[in-house]
């Protein structure tokens, strides 16, 4: 009897066991879901805790579980918001009320990133899906960044703390795109445009005379309707109708201004007269006191900005470190026969999907940086004389999660020595790119090196950090700065040798997704 007994009772621990098992490795089980994403225990706690709303729902499907996680991801998301509007009068300095209105900002525009993600009425793509999730991941750890350069992140990040990117994290990895949907080709014109700038803007860009076409005229000497790109930019908020497209043309001159250009500024079309002379200047840097996110001479996030003609310029030059002349986080941007000129950081690629034909970017440490999904194409890029001791860096890329869809593209253009630069050009190392993050990604398709770039070609950021998980390519570069033999030997960096991988990042599919297609009579494919 006693034997019995005691095999019952083993037989009822097994079975509990197993059942336990089951419970928590099911798929109508959270947990199962849960233990599916990077960041597990932050998913279990706002999902599945007994405070969730959803907490006694049990989703069916990936979708549904994408759906839930996004949600809880913005509902924590604007509480972080909140909480941030209420910390500004903890402030203690100037420095941290720069960082702190850098992070509100960057905040609301999280929450909006997620809207766009849930938004029923948008009936997004899983590719757009992943940009606006990047997005939103990428202005989180701007706001850190912001604190970290300014030196005063003791006091105020720790108060900041939330789990916000650990959630979107986890939506990223629910959202991944699968191998044979992530490379499916978006249409793109003959004339060298993707086929997200309509035929209506590609006339407009092509056009001669486009002071006839423009909505208000901005021309210093008073000939216009204002004297200020600001105050043209004020008055189209009042004088447009929807989110049409509404087109300044600013004439020839040099503009000393800063401009934002906000998410409530859609499809804004900036036109000047040429880059050599509509120049818009500005001198802020982290030196001066600002973040390298608020010392941009222009910021523009604004949906649809496109911009032709005109120079983005900031002087406050080599020894003021950080000091962007423009910054971009605007989806679906167009630089068009732009110039961009600085020393470190010029071109702040910040976030969403970017394109640059024909422009000139001139810089030193870090010159083309940031984490959009973004091509340059037939650029010219110019490294200028650094301090004594610098050393120049071409590119640093801040992707810090593998399923963002972000990344430096370089494709067709030409890498050279500024006319400073070439007379001590012996006296300076020039990299194409240093990993400023731990997923950095940049590629150098068909692009002419000249004598200037190191024969490594990349550089270390701090010893080994990033070195396996980054991803730099080259793919038949030219010119006497592209032999490979002498490349660095990281994981992380390859000599790409197959069309298939290098059409990855081509403006067809590394900006608006879309598998491979055999090469067209479009620009942006062709050779490859």
């Amino acid at each position: 009897m006693v034997t019995l007994f005691r095999l019952f009772v083993t037989l009822l621990s097994f079975f509990s066991f197993v059942s336990a098992t089951i419970s928590v490795d099911v798929p109508n089980n959270m947990n199962w879901w849960c233990n599916k994403t990077p960041y597990p225990d932050a998913c279990k706690d706002f999902i599945g805790s007994s405070h969730s709303s959803h907490r006694y729902f049990v989703p069916k499907t990936k979708s549904e579980f994408r759906k839930m996680a996004v949600q809880v991801a913005m509902d924590r998301a604007l509480r972080a918001e909140s909480n941030t509007k209420l910390l500004g009068k903890k402030c203690r300095n100037e420095k941290e009320k720069a960082a702190w209105a850098d992070c509100l900002e960057l905040y609301q525009n999280t929450v909006l990133q997620l809207n766009k993600t849930m938004d029923p009425n948008r009936k997004c793509t899983n590719f757009e899906a992943q940009t606006w999730l990047s997005t939103a991941l990428t202005n989180l750890e701007t706001c850190k960044t912001g604190f970290i350069e300014l030196g005063v992140s003791d006091f105020m990040l720790p108060l900041m703390a939330n789990n916000v990117s650990k959630l979107i994290c986890n939506t990223l990895a629910i959202n991944k795109l699968p191998s044979d949907d992530q490379d499916k080709q978006e249409s793109y014109n003959k004339y060298g445009f993707p086929s997200w700038v309509s035929a209506g803007d590609r006339k407009l860009l092509q056009a001669t005379s486009p002071a006839s076409r423009a909505n208000i005229v901005v021309a210093q000497d008073g000939s216009g309707n204002f004297r200020t790109i600001q105050a043209a930019l004020d008055a189209a908020k009042n004088q447009r109708s929807g989110t049409s497209r509404f087109i300044i043309y600013v004439k020839p001159g040099t503009y000393r201004e800063n401009i934002q250009i906000g998410n409530n500024m859609k499809n804004i079309m900036l036109i000047g007269d040429s880059m050599r002379n509509t120049i818009i200047t500005g001198s802020r840097s982290v030196r001066g006191g600002s973040t390298t996110f608020n010392s941009a001479t222009v910021a523009v996030t604004g949906e649809g900005f496109i911009a032709q003609g005109i120079t983005f310029r900031n002087t406050a030059g080599p020894q003021n470190h950080q000091a962007v002349a423009l910054r971009s986080g605007s989806d679906l941007s167009v630089f068009y026969r732009c110039g961009f000129e600085g020393y470190q950081d010029t071109l702040y690629v910040h976030s969403q999907r970017q394109f640059y034909k024909d422009c000139y970017i001139y810089g030193t440490v870090d010159f083309i940086f940031g984490n959009a999904a973004v091509v340059l194409q037939n650029c010219m890029i110019y490294a200028r004389r650094p301090m004594d001791g610098q050393t120049i860096a071409v590119t640093a890329q801040g992707r810090t999660d593998p399923n963002q869809n972000t990344g430096i593209s370089i494709h067709n253009s030409r890498v050279m020595a500024g006319s400073d630069l070439r007379p001590v050009l012996s006296s300076f190392k020039t990299y194409l790119g240093r990993p400023w993050k731990q997923y950095s990604r940049t590629v150098f398709l068909q692009t002419y090196l000249d004598t200037l770039v190191n024969p490594a070609g990349w550089l270390e950021w701090d010893g080994n950090f990033a070195l396996n998980t980054l991803y730099y390519g080259e793919y038949k570069n030219s010119g006497p700065g592209s032999s490979t033999a002498r490349r660095v030997k990281w994981r992380g960096y390859r000599i790409i040798t197959n069309p298939s991988e290098a059409s990855r990042f081509t403006v067809g599919n590394f900006i608006s997704g879309g598998s491979w297609l055999p090469a067209t009579n479009v620009p942006y494919t062709s050779g490859l």
